[in-house]
């Protein structure tokens, strides 16, 4: 017998442990077809956040769905070595023991790396364990094992040979803390106060001059040229002239050029190429302006600037250009102003565009293949809102930068001689080879972005470059779950390169889902305290119920709004089950037999529809990715249909000793068997405890086969579905009336439904209080009447309820709900409160307007029952 109280722990630990021992996250099954999944791989410094527990949540429900399909599913799993991320936190512990990378040298710092993650990267995949995820952990990838690094050497030299991947000299976003580029996606704009300087430039013939706006003073030092808009006629005049720098004394051209907006600043622009992407564009336009860097990659002033500012830090000598500018009589004005400013999102520190020698891969070229296959349905985005998303950044796609300026990565596979050649090899004996004996070499200082090596995730963790029998098998991938938010970095990038190495795409179908935010629709941050562990929420409620709160919120195209009542209440929904099969292992309810059993009675018949049909709405639901509707039709079925209304029906059958207990009993028993089994997928912790809780069973339940069964039509559904409203309408009028729970009342019905009646009386005595049937028209006053499938039923209440007492509390309620509506309606109706009160605020005034208004029609139409 189950216990009384359903404790998780214990129950996730004992399952989790079991499958894993008994292989059954990947059973042997070569005749099947495939199922794949692999796994967007989380850092290996990183832990389970929420947005982790969404995705993995809803690949873990496609994946044990398909395994009890009886597919061989497969979910790749594994960890990406996170260059910056890894290095930061190892630098960080080294620091806390008075050591440095640079002291250290590479070679033992990188040890130390590895040391660490030895020790403890990987927490997250053990966190993983936690949320249920039953990933392929036998065959677990790592995107610095020796295997996976040779297939990143292999695509880095097979590119470069192709004149795909070069070596050039362009702006990429630097971090002048860590000292290296970083990606786009690393990069996070923050708003903040800042200033709008507006600075004169004197005309190089003492005629005048312009004024320029900047955000960035400091910049000025790197200028080349001012840009005005070709047909500004403020300007045109002037366009060829040349200005003389405030501050350098150089000369620059005025320039036209469409990048000036003759709406922004004063509309003429300083253009400083090395230091700001759109001005590098306008050089790129104007080659014979040049470019000048000015800063170093710690972030301070370099030698090509003027002798007073050399070496001061960016911020500071924005500060002394200022001062300076402002005794020339040269500030004309500064103006306050909301600015965006780019930051690393790791280190902090504001990023700066600068002018480096970096390797590139030629995305443009790559992205024609992976436009083509999603615009010709080989890929398709779920929802299709996002194949746009994905075709914008495809058709705009710039020259990806691929080195990083770490020790920790995959290191780039590239040797320079004396001279500066460049030799490109797998190795340093290739690359020996190519040079001649005796040439010296040395590798490049610089590791590969991590977006380079996860690009190759779908096919490498399979055994690319080898021609495997899990490549053969397993590739392409049937679905990545993805959120949107990476589209640009890493699905377009994994289409990339899985057609260009694999010749096909590396999956058929990405779902994106959406970010979960607080109950409020907020982004969840730790500075504004409404992060939510969902590891403090498994410990709470189980992982089961956290897990089903993420499917029923998941709903396409729209962000989760997470609100931890939901879990307590799924947590509420998982002990109703519980009791559930507690009440049919008192009854004697076991294990189900594998085909529906016959049945006779309404009610046997009824649920075996209702389970029949639940289980076509869960199938369907999952092939079309609505985990909402999944969960809604699973919850519903469970809650209303089988525990409320099913067992409560079935009761009385079950004590008469009859064949119909019998025939019951094998009900329940059927249709608890397949409940669990849809459940599973969702609630894979519970589902197997009450399995095995059933009786004994041949294989676990995540093994078990998916439901499918028909149950032949009949009218058991109109029956139950009359007998469920007429208990709903008399139950709901006992409450409104105020009748004593005690009482037991006469129902007064229609006499061409007495046997209909006479073969549901017990129920009828259960779960609705009648004491008796009649079929003549009751007499007395305080008739309370009932409309239930379009026929007329009576509850004398005379002898029970105090009539004129319970007419005034009626009326009085009433009014008072009518009051409350009408000023919430007034509320609504000010053009100043919609406008002023926060968006929560009018949905809740909304809601409880509509709420008034049911309460004082239900009211209402009670004290119409009594005449």
């Amino acid at each position: 017998m189950l216990e009384k109280t359903f404790d998780p722990g214990p129950i996730e630990a004992r399952w989790y442990a079991h499958w894993e021992r008994t292989g059954a996250f990947r059973p042997a099954r070569p005749e099947a077809r495939p199922f794949t999944i692999v796994l967007p791989p989380p850092n290996v410094t990183g832990t389970l956040h929420i947005g982790h527990a969404l995705n993995q949540t809803l690949q873990d429900i496609l994946v044990r769905w398909k395994r009890m399909q009886g597919h061989d599913a497969r979910w790749v799993v594994g960890t990406d070595h996170a260059g910056i991320a890894t290095q930061m936190v190892v630098e960080r512990t080294l620091a806390g023991q008075g050591l440095s990378r640079e002291g250290l040298g590479r070679e033992a710092f990188l040890a130390r790396v590895w040391a660490w993650k030895a020790e403890s990267g990987g927490a997250i995949t053990r966190q993983m364990r936690r949320l249920g995820a039953s990933c392929d952990w036998a065959n677990e990838r790592f995107t610095m094992d020796e295997a996976y690094a040779r297939a990143v050497t292999r695509v880095f030299v097979q590119l470069h040979a192709e004149g795909l991947l070069y070596r050039d000299k362009r702006l990429v976003n630097w971090d002048p803390q860590f000292q290296s580029a970083i990606s786009d996606l690393e990069v996070e704009n923050r708003e903040v106060n800042g200033h709008f300087w507006h600075l004169r430039y004197p005309l190089a013939d003492g005629s005048g001059h312009l004024v320029v706006a900047t955000t960035r003073p400091e910049t000025m030092l790197g200028d080349t040229a001012v840009a005005v808009h070709p047909e500004d006629d403020r300007f045109r005049h002037l366009v060829g002239r040349r200005v003389a720098h405030p501050l350098t004394g150089r000369q620059l051209p005025v320039i036209a050029d469409d990048w000036a907006d003759p709406e922004l600043g004063t509309g003429a622009v300083k253009i400083t190429p090395a230091h700001d992407f759109n001005d590098w564009a306008v050089y790129e336009r104007h080659r014979e302006i040049g470019w000048i860097n000015i800063l170093n990659p710690d972030g301070t002033l370099n030698d090509s600037v003027p002798e007073p500012y050399r070496g001061l830090d960016r911020f500071e000598a924005r500060r002394r250009v200022v001062a300076d500018l402002e005794a020339l009589g040269l500030l004309e004005r500064v103006e306050e102003k909301r600015v965006q400013v780019p930051h690393g999102d790791r280190s902090g520190a504001v990023i700066e565009p600068f002018l480096t020698d970096q390797w590139f891969v030629d995305a443009s070229r790559l992205a024609k293949a992976a436009r083509e296959a999603v615009a010709t349905g080989r890929t398709r985005f779920v929802p299709a809102s996002w194949e746009k998303t994905y075709f914008q950044w495809l058709d705009s796609i710039q020259p990806w930068c691929v080195s990083r300026q770490l020790w920790w990565g995959h290191r780039i596979p590239a040797w320079y001689t004396p001279d500066g050649t460049v030799i490109v090899a797998e190795s340093e004996a290739e690359a020996q080879a190519k040079a001649g004996p005796g040439v010296p070499l040395r590798q490049d200082e610089d590791v590969l972005d991590t977006w380079f090596s996860s690009a190759l995730w779908p096919f490498a963790t399979l055994g690319w470059p080898e021609a495997t029998p899990d490549l053969a098998r397993h590739y392409p991938g049937d679905v990545l779950v993805t959120a949107f938010d990476i589209i640009f970095f890493w699905v377009a990038r994994m289409m990339m390169q899985g057609l260009h190495f694999t010749g096909d795409v590396p999956f058929r179908t990405v779902y994106c889902h959406g970010l979960v935010r607080d109950a409020a629709g907020a982004k969840m941050s730790k500075s504004k305290g409404n992060a939510i562990d969902p590891l403090v929420l498994v410990d709470r409620y189980g992982a089961d119920a956290v897990r089903f709160t993420l499917a029923a919120l998941e709903s396409q195209g729209r962000d989760v709004k997470l609100d931890e009542k939901r879990v307590e209440g799924y947590r509420n929904f998982a002990t109703k089950l519980w009791n559930a099969v507690r009440f049919a292992q008192a009854q004697g309810i076991g294990a189900g037999s594998e085909a529906p059993p016959a049945a006779a009675h309404p009610v046997n018949r009824w649920i075996l529809g209702e389970a029949a049909a639940m289980v076509r709405a869960v199938t369907a639901s999952l092939e079309a990715f609505r985990f909402d509707q999944a969960a809604d039709a699973l919850y519903h079925f469970t809650w209303s249909r089988f525990c409320d209304w099913y067992l409560e029906l079935a009761k009385p059958l079950l004590a008469d000793g009859s064949a119909a207990a019998a025939e019951t009993r094998a009900t329940a028993g059927f249709v608890l068997d397949q409940l669990l089994k849809a459940l599973h997928p969702f609630m894979p912790f519970l589902t197997e405890e009450l399995w095995h809780a059933q009786g004994q069973r041949h294989t676990d339940l995540i093994l078990a086969p998916w439901p499918a069964f028909a149950v032949a039509p009949s009218d058991a559904a109109d029956e139950i579905t009359w007998l469920i409203e007429l208990v709903s309408a008399i139950r709901s009028a006992r409450t409104e009336l105020n009748v004593p729970p005690a009482a037991r009342l006469p129902l007064h019905a229609p006499p061409a439904i007495e046997a209909r009646l006479a073969r549901h009386l017990p129920a009828l005595e259960r779960l609705a209080r009648v004491s008796a049937l009649a079929f003549a028209p009751p007499a007395g006053p305080g008739i309370a009447q009932l409309v239930v499938a379009g026929e007329t039923y009576a509850l004398p209440l005379g002898e029970v309820i105090d009539l004129a007492a319970e007419r005034a509390r009626l009326a009085r309620a009433a009014e008072a709900a009518e009051r409350e509506a009408e000023g919430l309606a007034g509320r609504l109706a000010n053009p100043g409160f919609l406008a002023r009160a926060k968006p929560e605020a009018v949905e809740k005034a909304r809601a409880d307007h509509a709420a008034r208004l049911a309460e004082a029609e239900r009211l209402r139409a009670a004290l119409a029952r009594l005449g």
